[in-house]
C-alpha cells in the first residue's frame, strides 16, 4: 500500500501551506489504516514538526522510502527524487516558459507528476484547489482598500490575523457607508467572496435592484457570466453556448460599472471570452468604480485596471483610467487596484485543512479502489518518461 511525503515548501517567497495539516493526517491513517506518513521538517509551514509529531507522525529528512510525495508549489529540479509520484501544483500545463526545464527534468527521472489542477471528475470540473479562501481574502482586502482609499477606516492585513473568524470580527467593527458591491463568478471564489460580504452583514440584493434602486446601506450583487456578457445578435441562448462560442459574445458590464464603488472579481476568464471592462470603457464618463480587487489577477486582460499582480507586502496600487499607467493607490483620480495573485497564503491554516478535506475526499481513496473513478488517471501528466495522451500536447513544449 502506498506511503505518503509531506514535501517541505522551497518555492521563493516562502508558502506556509501545506496539503495536510497533522490532524487530517490522522484522519487519513483513521479511515485507511494501511496508509503511512512521513513529514519532511520545514521552519515555516504553519504547523509546527513537533505538532506531526504530537499526532504520531515521523518527521524526517529522508523521504526516500515514500511512495507518493506531496506538495503545494513546484519542486526545486536538484530535490526530485527520481521514480516517484509527485503531486503539486507544477504550473506547466499551460506551457508556461518559466517551467519547461522542471517538465524536462520530471521526464527524465522517470517521475509520475499530478497537477493539483489536473484533478478533475469525468466532467471536467476541478475537485481541488485553494480558490475559496482566496475569495475569503479577497474580498476581505478589497473592503479594507476601500477604507484606505478613502481614508475613512484602517484594519489589520488579513496575514496578520489568525483565521478567517478573525477577518469577520474585524470587519463586523467598521463602519462602511452605503456602497455597491459588484461580484463576478460563482465558483469556489465567487462562494468565498460571497461568504465573507454575507457574514459581516452586507445584505446580497438582485442585479435589477442593483442597477435601479439606491440604498442606506452597504449590497452587493454576485453575477454569472451571462448577466454581464450578450451575444452580438442580441439572441439569448444558454451559458454553454457562452462556452462554446465566446467571441460571439460582447460585455455590458458598463451599466453596473456605473453604478458600482467596489468591484470584487472571482470569474473564470477563458480564452476568447470578451473583456469584462477595457481601457476605452474606464475613460466613460459615469464610469464610477473606485476598487477593483481582482482575485482573478489576470494580468493585461480582461479586468482594464490590472496592470501587474501586486503583493501580499504591498497589495494597493492606483491605476489612472487617463494615462492608463499606475500611480499612487490613494489618488483621487485612480481605481485604487488589489491584486494579489497568492492570496490564500494570507491565511494558510485555514486554506490547507480545506485543502486537506478536498484531497481526502477525492484523491486519497483512489489510491485504495485501484483508482475506481479514474481520478489519479485523468490527473497522471507524466507516465514512464513520456508525456500521457491527455497531456500529449506539452510534447513540442516538452522538446522546445
Amino acid at each position: 500500500m502506498p506511503s505518503f511525503g509531506i514535501l517541505k515548501e522551497r518555492k521563493t517567497p516562502p508558502d506556509r501551506r501545506v496539503v495536510f495539516s497533522p490532524s487530517a493526517i490522522k484522519k487519513v491513517m483513521t479511515l485507511f489504516p494501511e496508509a503511512s506518513f512521513k513529514v519532511e521538517p520545514s521552519d515555516i509551514r504553519v504547523f509546527s514538526d513537533q505538532a506531526y509529531k504530537d499526532q504520531g507522525i515521523e518527521v524526517t529528512t529522508n523521504l526516500t522510502e515514500c511512495d507518493v510525495l506531496l506538495g503545494v508549489k513546484e519542486v526545486p529540479i536538484d530535490h526530485l527524487i527520481p521514480d516517484k509520484k509527485y503531486f503539486f501544483f507544477s504550473h506547466t500545463i499551460k506551457k508556461q516558459p518559466y517551467n519547461r526545464k522542471l517538465l524536462q527534468a520530471i521526464l527524465q527521472k522517470n517521475i509520475e507528476l499530478y497537477d493539483h489542477e489536473t484533478i478533475v471528475n469525468q466532467n471536467n470540473n476541478r475537485l481541488i484547489g485553494f480558490g475559496y479562501y482566496a475569495g475569503v481574502v479577497g474580498a476581505y482586502n478589497g473592503l479594507r482598500a476601500y477604507g484606505l482609499r478613502e481614508n475613512i477606516f484602517t484594519i489589520s492585513k488579513a496575514n496578520a490575523l489568525e483565521d478567517q473568524k478573525e477577518l469577520v470580527k474585524t470587519l463586523k467593527q467598521i463602519n462602511l457607508p452605503p456602497v455597491k458591491i459588484i461580484v463576478t463568478g460563482k465558483g469556489r471564489v465567487g462562494q468565498g467572496i460571497r461568504e465573507l460580504l454575507t457574514a459581516v452583514g452586507i445584505e446580497e440584493v438582485t442585479k435589477q435592484k442593483f442597477l435601479n434602486e439606491d440604498f442606506d446601506k452597504p449590497v452587493f450583487t454576485q453575477l454569472d457570466a451571462l448577466d454581464y456578457n450578450q451575444r452580438k445578435d442580441k439572441i439569448q441562448i444558454d451559458i454553454q453556448d457562452f462556452f462554446q462560442f465566446p467571441e460571439e459574445y460582447q460585455s455590458t458590464f458598463i451599466q453596473f460599472a456605473k453604478v458600482s464603488d467596489i468591484y470584487m472579481a472571482g470569474h473564470f476568464y477563458g480564452d476568447g471570452a470578451p473583456f469584462i471592462f477595457t481601457r476605452e470603457d474606464a475613460k466613460q464618463p459615469g464610469f464610477k468604480l473606485k476598487v477593483v480587487a481582482d482575485i482573478s489577477c489576470d494580468v493585461d486582460g480582461p479586468v482594464a485596471s490590472t496592470l501587474r499582480a501586486s503583493t501580499i507586502e504591498n497589495p494597493l496600487y492606483g491605476y489612472d483610467p487617463k494615462t492608463e499607467k499606475e500611480v499612487d493607490f490613494d489618488n483621487p483620480k485612480a481605481i485604487t487596484v488589489m491584486a494579489v495573485d497568492n492570496l490564500p497564503c494570507e491565511l494558510p491554516a485555514d486554506a490547507s485543512e480545506g485543502f486537506g478535506e478536498m484531497f481526502l475526499e477525492y484523491v486519497i481513496p483512489a489510491f485504495f479502489n485501484k483508482d475506481k473513478d479514474g481520478i489519479l488517471k485523468r490527473a497522471r501528466i507524466t507516465e514512464n518518461g513520456k508525456l500521457t495522451e491527455r497531456f500529449a500536447y506539452l510534447q513540442d513544449y516538452v522538446d522546445e
